[in-house]
């Protein structure tokens, strides 16, 4: 099997290897919509799990068959054979055969060390293994490709015998052989030496599937790919089992913006799958992923911002747009006037004359604590009050919160606040809550559903609460960070105080004016 030149094919194993990740367990239904979105993203290869090892893989291969896949080759996983059975009498060969799936992948060792000590079988019946293996599901009409388990431990122990499990399955029929660096143990050099020693003995076109135990599973893979190999492993957000596997966020765009290689990955969605993945494996990409994070093109230094509005390349490797990722300037105690007119352009405002004006202030209200970095939307409101843009649309004259200790059930929280709209009009009412900002915040709300009754479509996401001089103890000053959501966008907003139901409500009124004037 041949490939055309410059040409890498992308393998992704985030809904079997991925889902091996602690913490993670995907549904049949998720597996369906991750691969559908792999599909659409342009992946060439998605291992979809282990059929005959759970009802839910068993499920989701049968309902992965009625899918029209526009470009992706569904792959069933497994391994080769146990050493006392034959491959027609293997329950997990059989299983394989009888899959939906026209693709198959199976492991086999190709670490002498493994073999003698782990599987407790001589080393020639495990080639026996490997080739009878492959053969067997080809006969059965598989596409099939052959994982080499712990190769390049095996290598670095004993090569030939590694590069003889490789050839075994090659006489069996494999259509890819795949270089594992099972233990996330190798260098990119060892890598590079190794793979270049197999593409001398074999004549099968070569994979790589490393792991990042030692923070090297992307550099590992690139440098599989400049020795040789023209496929890669990998998942997702680097989901996997201790400390995951290959990035395919950050290995594909390597790949493609750095090495020259083609792919059928659209790149532009490749930001948006990250979220995808993560949001439905409640494990999102850390905010400083390469390519794909929220910080990955996000700017706070002045003079960065400063040289970015001249030309982009000064401070961005690429452009963010390419990954389908945004620029963001961070605004905090370091910006200077040139991060202020970005961030207003970035939003959409006007640039005035007024950015040293706005820089001052938002300088001032650093040093007391706050924090715009995340917090946009109390930035915007900022400039919109220093402007004369908006006023006041309703005030808070006061408000009380009551706690009441119950021995049986613990504490209740009751808050009771007073709102004042613009004109005049006055409403008092109490509400209830699981804690008193939550109390307070049902309260506020409530309270002004009489004047602005859009906020029943409001709700608090997220609740963030950071003590800035933890020397002071009880008596620190605190900031608070508020996420905010109508459903189908959101806001964060900030508010500090050295109390922290003052902070939480200052955050909270600027959430719902925010709200207001959208």
């Amino acid at each position: 099997m041949t490939e055309e030149a410059g040409r890498i094919q992308i393998y992704d194993t985030t809904l079997r290897d991925g889902a091996q990740t602690d913490g993670v367990l995907f549904s049949s239904e998720d597996k369906l919509d991750i691969l559908r979105r792999l599909d659409s993203f342009g992946m060439d290869f998605v291992e979809g799990g282990w059929p005959g090892s759970n009802p839910r893989d068993d499920e989701f291969f049968t309902r992965a068959a009625e899918l029209e896949l526009a470009h992706t080759k569904l792959v069933a996983f497994g391994s080769t054979r146990r050493s006392a059975n034959r491959p027609s009498d293997d329950p997990n060969l059989v299983a394989l055969a009888g899959c939906p799936a026209e693709w198959c992948c199976i492991f086999g060792k190709a670490w002498d060390f493994q073999v003698t000590d782990a599987l407790n079988i001589d080393l020639d019946r495990n080639l026996d293994m490997i080739e009878d293996s492959v053969r067997f599901l080809v006969e059965s009409g598989k596409h099939v490709m052959f994982d080499a388990e712990h190769f390049f431990d095996g290598y670095r122990s004993n090569s030939r015998y590694a590069i003889n499990a490789l050839r075994a399955a090659e006489s069996g029929g494999a259509e890819y052989l795949i270089l594992c660096d099972t233990n996330g143990g190798s260098l990119p050099s060892e890598i590079s030496e190794a793979v270049g020693e197999v593409l001398l003995s074999v004549g099968t076109p070569l994979g790589i599937h490393c792991h990042n135990d030692s923070g090297l599973a992307t550099a590992n893979t690139l440098a599989a790919v400049e020795s040789g190999c023209t496929m890669v492993q990998g998942t997702v957000n680097g989901l996997g089992e201790r400390c995951g596997n290959a990035d395919l966020c950050s290995v594909i765009p390597n790949l493609v913006f750095k090495m020259g290689y083609d792919t059928d990955a659209s790149l532009e969605d490749l930001t948006p799958l990250s979220r995808f993945v993560g949001e439905i494996a409640n494990m999102p990409a850390p905010p400083g992923t390469p390519f794909v994070g929220e910080r990955a093109f996000a700017h706070k230094g002045g003079i960065h911002v400063s040289a970015l509005a001249r030309d982009s390349r000064t401070y961005e490797h690429i452009e963010p747009g390419s990954v389908g990722n945004v620029r963001r300037i961070l605004i905090s105690e370091m910006a200077g006037n040139a991060s202020v007119s970005e961030k207003l352009r970035e939003l959409g405002m006007d640039i005035g004359d007024d950015s040293p004006d706005i820089t001052n202030i938002i300088k001032r209200m650093e040093a007391e604590g706050y924090q715009f970095e995340g917090a946009d939307a109390s930035f915007e409101l900022i400039v919109r009050r220093l402007r004369g843009e908006i006023e006041p649309m309703f005030e808070v004259p006061g408000f009380r919160i009551y706690i009441d200790q119950h021995s049986a059930d613990g504490m209740d929280s009751e808050a009771s606040v007073k709102v004042r709209d613009r004109e005049g009009n006055v409403e008092h009412t109490a509400a209830d809550g699981n804690g008193p900002v939550n109390a307070l915040d049902n309260a506020l709300r409530k309270a002004l559903l009489r004047f602005y009754p859009k906020l029943g479509d409001i709700r608090l996401t997220d609740y963030k609460v950071r003590v800035l001089d933890g020397k002071s103890a009880t008596a620190s000053t605190v900031r608070v960070l508020i996420r905010s959501s109508d459903g189908v966008d959101s806001w964060t907003t900030v508010g500090v105080s050295d109390n922290v139901i003052e902070a939480s409500l200052i955050a909270l009124v600027d959430s719902i004016e925010y709200a207001l004037i959208r």
